[in-house]
């Protein structure tokens, strides 16, 4: 059984109970819609994370400018409504109570195939095709904690050949502070959204020509290639090897994974002038295994750990694009790791290290999640039945609290998810550690085993941050643009008072440069006050101001980002504190 406390106990009761006062709340929001657009098209309305919504089809536009109105409505309705009375209704008498209704139509036909009735709610005068999930009694619902969200466009049971509906988004919870608490949490989101801050700090942008895949400027680039290199440094210190393979690949490379029954759809393909089908490559776990297949390997090759951080491309639709966090184009800091199937739980160990190395740095805390086997998968369930055993006990072993994802395993394997908390208490899936007895046979990998026999390794698959690109965007909302020391492009700014010192400034500068910190100057063209003002907007953490007494003493006026002013520095003395703060990555 999962180590899981009573306070987490404690809230899943509490979670399925707000369950049900937002899929209440959804019977009362197509009441209200109902009674404002008599001839709207009811479907579906669901509780889902922080709310609900429910999907209509109107005969005329509506808009965020009506939630008010609808809102309003809903408060007037509410006092009328109590408990939930259940009904039962045969396919024939249930299509009755929505003439014209396709949608509905076209559930109850699903719901009766094997001649079942389906079940209706009804709470005041409203009542609708339902399985259930609601409050005792509607008027516990505090009328003050719930507050329509915006509106949407979204198609017909998710499939973009089906009409487009209108989809109003609610928030609910089951006080008004909570509700309060959460409206101050999603301003302040706002304020921190990398969609926004990337290009107001140039670090990133897109273009229509490429959706979907961002353009990294120069300020992004170092911001990129400081977290590869800090994590090439911790791998290759723990024994990985880098590797880079080919981007495009034949068909035959994923058919052989798996990937081309379970993946294909989703990958960017090409056929040549010959006939040949290629695929770009979305994944690089076929790659791995042809390069531990090139050649007979020994068990005093194991654990054989290879690292990439190759481009990856997934045709992603057009509609799920978001920012960085979900792209068409991403590199993963990734890694196979091939073992012996008694090192497993001594190789996850070394894992879930450098997991704790990894987001300690970044002041994240996280928690783990165990995805069991999926609906389509390869191979035996005896196999599966043993990796996920065996993930269960490492995670017992591991002292850790973790959740399980029935069904949200891979297609070739178990996973442990890393859940990770920002820094406004938002919950992201970042990296994962993935169990693979499938794919070794798959491409028939063998290693000569000590008894002299040859036999199959296991694969573990794993990334730390996940998509590089997606972790970026969680790390600009999670630092507010506001990067420790060590990531920040630009790490210190240079501001002379007068044009007079601009010669001391520039030895300021050059200091800075040959100790490797990376400056710029900020020249007196404008106001101090204005300067300082453009440095704290990019969010430099060190502004250096020069005048007459700092160029006369070998001085600097030192200002931090967040700490404010601080004392005026020799200026070998600030180099040493800020080489030292970059070599610790302290987060301040």
């Amino acid at each position: 059984m999962p180590k899981i406390n009573a306070a987490k106990r404690a809230a899943e009761k509490s979670d399925a109970n707000l369950d049900d006062i937002r899929h209440s709340l959804a019977h009362l929001l197509a009441a209200a819609v109902m009674q404002l657009w008599p001839d709207a098209k009811r479907t579906i309305g669901p509780a889902i994370d922080n709310g609900f919504y429910f999907d209509f089809e109107f005969s005329k536009p509506v808009t965020d400018a009506d939630l008010p109105k609808i809102e309003a409505k809903m408060r007037e309705i509410l006092p009328a409504w109590d408990k939930f009375e259940r009904h039962m209704l045969s396919a024939e008498d249930a299509k009755k109570e929505y003439p014209g209704n396709e949608y509905k139509h076209e559930l109850i036909d699903e719901f009766t195939k094997d001649g079942e009735q389906v079940s209706f709610y009804k709470s005041g005068d409203y009542w609708d095709l339902c399985r259930g999930g609601h409050v005792a009694n509607m008027k516990d619902i505090d009328p003050r904690s719930f507050k329509l969200d915006r509106i949407a466009g979204a198609y017909w049971r998710g499939d973009e050949k089906n009409k487009m509906l209108t989809r109003i988004y609610g928030l609910a919870f089951a006080t008004k502070k909570e509700l309060d608490a959460y409206l101050a949490m999603m301003a302040e989101a706002k304020k921190r959204d990398h969609k926004k801050l990337g290009p107001e700090l140039d670090l990133f942008m897109f273009h229509e020509t490429a959706p979907g895949m961002p353009y990294w400027l120069p300020k992004g680039v170092i911001l990129y290639n400081e977290l590869v290199s800090f994590w090439r440094e911790e791998h290759a210190a723990r024994g990985y090897q880098e590797i880079v393979s080919p981007i495009l690949n034949k068909k035959e490379l994923y058919v052989i994974s798996g990937h081309y029954e379970h993946y294909w759809p989703d990958m960017f393909t090409a056929k040549t002038g010959e006939g040949e089908e290629y695929g770009v490559k979305a994944m690089n776990c076929p790659n791995a295994m042809v390069v531990f297949g090139h050649k007979l390997r020994s068990y005093k090759d194991l654990p054989l750990r290879l690292s990439d951080t190759d481009s990856l491309h997934r045709n992603e639709l057009s509609g799920t694009l978001n920012g960085l966090l979900r792209v068409r184009e991403f590199r993963q800091d990734d890694a196979h790791i091939f073992v012996r199937e008694q090192d497993i739980g001594a190789e996850y160990k070394r894992v879930f290290e450098i997991v704790e190395r990894f987001y300690s740095i970044f002041d994240m805390k996280y928690t783990f999640r165990l995805g069991t086997r999926p609906e389509s998968f390869l191979g035996e369930v005896t196999i599966w039945d043993k990796a996920e055993a065996t993930l269960h006990k490492i995670l017992e072993k591991s002292g850790e609290e973790y959740a399980i994802a029935e069904k949200d395993g891979a297609f070739y394997g178990p996973k442990v998810d890393i859940l990770m908390n920002d820094a406004l208490g938002r919950e992201w899936q970042m990296g994962t550690v993935q169990l693979d007895f499938q794919q070794p046979a798959r491409f028939k990998l063998e290693y000569v085993d000590e008894d002299g026999k040859r036999k199959t390794p296991v694969a573990i698959h794993r990334v730390i941050y996940g998509s590089m690109e997606r972790f970026i965007g969680i790390l600009i909302e999670h630092f507010a643009g506001a990067f420790p020391l060590w990531l920040a492009p630009v790490q210190a700014v240079v501001l002379p008072i007068s044009e007079k010192h601009a010669k001391y400034s520039e030895k300021v500068l050059a200091d800075l440069a040959a100790a490797g910190i990376r400056a710029e100057i900020s020249a007196a063209d404008e106001s101090l006050g204005k300067r300082i003002r453009a440095a704290e907007l990019q969010k430099i953490p060190y502004v250096l101001v020069v005048g007459d007494k700092e160029a006369g003493s070998g001085e600097v006026s030192v200002r931090h980002y967040k700490r404010g002013q601080e004392d005026s520095l020799k200026l070998e003395v600030l180099i040493e504190k800020l080489q030292a703060e970059v070599k610790d990555k302290a987060v301040l």
